[in-house]
């Protein structure tokens, strides 16, 4: 797994990159802008130019940029789905602009119209927005939902649906969130219960449609449907539940990105968790080129669910 973290951007764009690398990061996951606006201010041109270079040059192996929180595209209100469906072009032209890899966002929640309806709410903003952006590369990642109150994607069976009926497998995929699954009831902390996930994935989406993952342990119980991220170990999944998708060889390209709780160490608890997952594959050492972790800019900008 090419593992990495949720940085900031506070200090500029290109700034996080380089923080990504000097906490040990492989890979990196942003906000393009504050996640609790409908629209952020334009990304210059040479702030975008900026990042993509830091991230070259820092040999960051894979990116994404996560959606803002207002939006919801499963919404059956008419001027909520409208306001979504631009936000989402916007978040979509911004990573563009950015050249990341993917644009992962939470598909939403139905708000009592029913799972079908808002699968099929999701699907047609999904297929509207990508038809405006005809020529894009960054691929769109449906997160799955811990499956508080009427939020979809808790069951694979749903986020499957969504993406057959959006029906663009090159543009499209799946992150899954390690709290997410603890909290919707799949219990990976075994073999037989990870061998389980597994054939779950096969038996909806399919295994090659897991772009990324979001590696967060959890605080509330299995079956919970609470989404409480907890540090790496610290949490009810625990070090075996993380150890096997770490070292699982069918994974080894797909990014894993930390979303841990931080607090007033800042940056420190990721280089901690990183360690921690390194170690379940043998080597605790930070990789080629770490370096110590910096003070500055030591915050995510926004918490990440």
């Amino acid at each position: 797994m090419i593992l990495g973290a949720h940085v900031g951007i506070a200090a500029g764009l290109d700034e996080a990159a380089h923080q990504a690398r000097r906490i040990g990061c492989d890979s990196i996951q942003i906000f393009s802008k504050s996640p609790q606006m409908w629209a952020g201010p334009p990304i210059a041109p040479d702030a975008a130019a900026a990042f993509r270079a830091a991230r070259s040059e820092e040999h960051l192996r894979a990116s994404a940029v996560h959606h803002g929180y207002l939006l919801n595209l499963a919404s059956p209100k008419r001027l909520m789905m409208k306001r979504s469906r631009q936000a989402f072009l916007d978040e979509i032209q911004r990573a563009e602009l950015l050249g990341v890899d993917a644009l992962i966002f939470h598909p939403g929640a139905h708000l009592g119209s029913g799972v079908e309806a808002g699968i099929r709410l999701i699907a047609d903003g999904v297929s509207e927005t990508l038809a405006k952006v005809p020529d894009g590369k960054v691929r769109l990642l449906l997160e799955n939902a811990a499956g508080q109150g009427t939020t979809i994607g808790s069951r694979f069976e749903e986020l499957a649906l969504a993406l057959e009926l959006i029906g663009a497998p090159e543009r499209t995929g799946v992150t899954l969130d390690t709290c997410h699954l603890f909290a919707a009831g799949f219990d990976f902390r075994t073999d037989e219960g990870y061998g389980r996930l597994l054939d779950d994935i096969e038996r909806t989406f399919g295994r090659a449609r897991v772009r990324a993952f979001h590696l967060n342990d959890a605080l509330a119980p299995l079956g919970s449907h609470r989404d409480r991220h907890q540090n790496i170990g610290k949490g009810e999944i625990g070090t075996e539940g993380f150890r096997h998708l770490v070292a699982d060889p069918r994974w080894n390209d797909v990014p894993g990105y930390l979303e841990t709780p931080l607090d007033e160490h800042g940056y420190d608890r990721y280089v901690e968790d990183l360690a921690t997952l390194r170690s379940l594959l043998g080597a605790a050492v930070e990789p080629a080129g770490a370096r110590p972790a910096s003070r500055r800019a030591a915050k995510p900008s926004g918490t990440v669910k």
